[in-house]
């Protein structure tokens, strides 16, 4: 009776084998995809900027779980786990090749959500545009321009969209990486009679003036360095400056070293020009005369 029970209770295993290889496939995946997706939306929640950016990322990670189970229950029927293991990594390296870009785009807003190499409102250089961020998607950076119009670094006002699948190829530069301020320079050339003392303490009188509160905050004070030029003496004025008000505290800076320098008999500002010495030429008579 054993022998004979054996038998049909091996046939019938080997009849609902694939059935039930299938439903244990479509269980586990499910159940590490509801994990994985509460997992992921609790932390990203915490992280991201917007929730709405975490809402898309779930909903599409919620659609590449979906097309996982659906492939892997398909092939899970077949009850051969060596061809499960083939198709799924076909079925990986197609999608992988055919949605390269939008997968490295997702990949690189997780860059930037976990590890904020910038944020809204900073001031940054992507791909040779500099601009504000004012927002940043599951696609897209978005960037106010600063320049483009304009020379300087006044805001433009007008939008780049930078796709995010670029950014782990190019070199981002953070105008507020590790804090609000930066170093900024007003170059002054002044003639070789000026006195370059007065001149620097001028130069030094007007940034304290201008980035009185700034130096506060900081506790960095503006200095100078000097060099010689071909036709005077350059002088570079450094502080620290607000990365979004660069523009305008240079400006003011400028303004405020104008109207010190014209009020002071010390200093004289160089600028290319020629001058012509007339020297008349002495007449000496004949040696033989």
């Amino acid at each position: 009776m054993s022998a004979e029970f054996l038998i049909p209770a091996s046939r019938f295993l080997d009849a609902y084998r694939r059935p039930v290889l299938g439903l244990v496939t479509i269980a586990v995946l499910w159940v590490v995809s509801q994990v994985t997706m509460r997992t992921a939306r609790r932390y990203l929640e915490k992280k991201a900027y917007k929730k709405e950016n975490v809402q898309n990322f779930i909903f599409v990670l919620r659609y590449v779980w979906f097309g996982v189970i659906v492939v892997f229950a398909l092939v899970s029927f077949s009850g051969s786990l060596a061809a499960m293991g083939i198709s799924a990594a076909f079925l990986g390296m197609i999608m992988g090749w055919s949605l390269q870009a939008p997968v490295t785009g997702i990949a690189a807003w997780l860059m930037i959500v976990l590890k904020r190499p910038f944020k809204i409102g900073d001031r940054v250089i992507i791909n040779g545009v500099i601009g504000d961020v004012t927002d940043i998607t599951l696609t897209h950076v978005v960037l106010n321009q600063v320049g483009g119009t304009v020379g300087g670094e006044e805001k433009s006002g007008r939008g780049v969209l930078i796709p995010n699948a670029i950014l782990f190829q190019q070199t981002i530069l953070n105008y507020a990486y590790e804090s609000q301020y930066i170093l900024d320079e007003v170059v002054v050339m002044v003639t070789y009679g000026s006195d370059a003392d007065s001149a620097e303490k001028i130069l030094l009188a007007v940034a304290k003036s201008v980035t009185e509160k700034i130096i506060d905050h900081t506790r960095k004070q503006p200095f100078v360095r000097l060099e010689l030029a071909d036709s005077g003496i350059r002088l570079r004025l450094r502080y620290q400056t607000l990365a979004v008000e660069r523009q305008r505290i240079s400006s003011e800076i400028v303004r405020e070293i104008i109207r010190a320098f014209g009020a002071s008999d010390k200093v004289e500002f160089c600028y290319p020009h020629t001058e012509i010495l007339y020297r008349p030429k002495e007449l000496h008579p004949p040696p033989n005369a």
